[in-house]
């Protein structure tokens, strides 16, 4: 009788011990960035979080704002500043360490000045497309028609300065019309001839679609034939020096997600 005892004793602890280590052993971890869930997805994962500045061409400040925005509600504990200005100003303020996560040009050329050694592997990206227009004033009072019309000598013509990407396509849009413009000023960004055709300085300026389609009628726009002869690619890189390069990254893919083309296409920019 007493072996019977013992033998069932044993048993039991055995049953007992078995059961406390197969629980141990299946236990889902807690806490910690390395645990995983029953989906196998990581936990304490934040995503995105902290502050990034983005330097942008003049003619995205309107979009950019907005897609900033946006990034911000779907991404809380993130907060985007950006710096408009020229794309080739804003290259020099990068190269000469001015501190940005992102950049986003208004062509290939001045993007490239960065690509081999400022910018992140895997960057820049095409995100978008825009062509020149004719800013005139509402009702256009100088009956500007085409191009050519802005040879007149007695008509007051700005337009972008050449290093400025606005600037190269006019040159473009020069030769591929056979005219010589002779402007009055030559400005360092797009937003800078649209306020002198806001504000009357100015009879025309060659500015991009977008820029009259976000004048809020302060300007009407004159397309012609030769704007397809320059096609601006906008291009978006990450910095190598980025002090928050995953929510840089994160941005810039936002940019391009269909959130951020829905936003570009609505302004009048192209697809890239």
């Amino acid at each position: 009788m007493k072996t019977l005892l013992r033998t069932s004793v044993a048993i039991a602890l055995v049953v007992v011990v078995g059961t406390s280590l197969a629980a141990c052993t299946t236990r889902p971890a807690t806490g910690g960035a390395t645990g995983t869930s029953a989906s196998g997805t990581a936990t304490g994962s934040t995503g995105p979080t902290g502050s990034i500045t983005v330097f942008a061409a003049a003619s995205l400040q309107r979009t950019f704002t907005e897609l900033g925005e946006q990034y911000e509600q779907q991404h809380p504990g993130t907060t985007v500043t950006f710096s408009f200005a020229g794309s080739s100003d804003l290259v020099s303020q990068i190269r000469n360490g001015a501190p940005a996560d992102v950049f986003a040009s208004a062509d290939e050329a001045n993007m490239a000045k960065l690509a081999t050694t400022d910018l992140a592997t895997g960057w820049p990206r095409d995100f978008a497309t825009n062509t020149l227009e004719i800013a005139v004033a509402p009702g256009n009072p100088e009956q500007v028609a085409d191009l050519r019309d802005l040879t007149a000598s007695d008509l007051q013509v700005v337009t972008c300065a050449a290093p400025v990407p606005c600037g190269a396509a006019t040159a473009e849009v020069e030769r591929a019309a056979g005219v010589e413009l002779r402007p009055v000023s030559e400005e360092q960004s797009v937003t800078d001839v649209l306020g002198k055709v806001e504000s009357g300085q100015a009879d025309a300026g060659l500015v991009y679609v977008t820029d009259v389609e976000g004048s809020g009628g302060k300007a009407e726009g004159v397309p012609f034939a030769e704007s397809s002869e320059a096609v601006n690619t906008y291009p978006i890189g990450v910095l190598k020096d980025s002090a928050n390069p995953e929510t840089a990254a994160s941005f810039a893919a936002f940019v391009r997600s269909d959130a951020g083309r829905e936003v570009l296409s609505d302004a009048g920019f192209g697809a890239p």
